[in-house]
């Protein structure tokens, strides 16, 4: 059975709490299940050297596991990220900026800070969703106060995970699906359905063409339903 007796088409119990830092120019808690991920927008008026007279902004993003986010405490990485925490950042910057007109931020640089207080699985795709929405409401921000004239993204984008257990194709993994799965995989999907990134692998026997395809459709369904609730806390945070 499993967790929140799913079906295998249904997601978790998603909740998405905006302005929860006081500070940050944007953010958000989001609730995937008993993965729980804070994200933050930090705005910066400034620019990485390297795209100095490219007439262009940035987006960076950085992810952090709390100590005690998992079921045995984790050493912070204090000397460096490890490869795994390098891969998730490079690939929640790349997911956000692909629905960004970098041209439009021009002189601006977001910082995107993903920290895991606890997880359950899918922590990545949860820190995608949460991410998109520190993001807006940190460019809704700038809008009002006129830092920029022109709202700079494009279309939402959302991230889940899918698998296949027990030869079931199923929609967002807990940890326990995610850890005895034969396939499992993380889709990166925009509003209008197209694909940003896919990560899959297969866990001894290799899989079909038929069960990517199923896989695939159950990841549309998950990200447009979770798009569904980026907007409401979109709309709900204080600007």
């Amino acid at each position: 059975m499993r967790s929140e007796n799913r079906n295998f088409n249904e997601l978790r119990s998603i909740e998405i709490i905006p302005d929860v830092n006081i500070y940050a120019e944007g953010s958000c808690l989001i609730k995937c299940g008993n993965t729980h991920v804070l994200c933050t927008a930090s705005v910066d008026d400034k620019i990485p050297s390297w795209l100095k007279d490219q007439n262009r902004g940035w987006i960076t993003a950085e992810y952090s596991l709390l100590p005690r986010a998992t079921s045995t405490r984790v050493n912070r990485e204090t000397h460096g990220v490890g490869g795994r925490t390098h891969e998730i950042q490079r690939l929640i910057g790349r997911a956000l900026r692909s629905v960004v007109d970098l041209n439009i931020l021009n002189g601006y640089s977001i910082h995107i800070d993903c920290d895991v207080i606890q997880a359950d699985g899918g922590t990545r795709t949860a820190s995608i969703t949460g991410s998109f929405v520190a993001l807006s409401i940190a460019i809704n921000k700038m809008l009002k106060n006129n830092k920029l004239i022109q709202n700079p993204i494009k279309e939402a984008i959302s991230a889940v995970s899918v698998g296949i257990c027990n030869n079931e194709a199923l929609l967002d993994l807990d940890y326990n699906e995610d850890s005895s799965a034969q396939v499992d995989a993380n889709f990166v999907l925009t509003e209008s359905g197209k694909i940003v990134e896919i990560q899959g692998t297969a866990e001894g026997n290799p899989f079909s063409r038929e069960e990517y395809l199923a896989l695939m459709d159950l990841a549309y369904i998950g990200t447009n339903q979770l798009i569904n609730y980026q907007k409401e806390a979109i709309k709900n945070a204080k600007i």
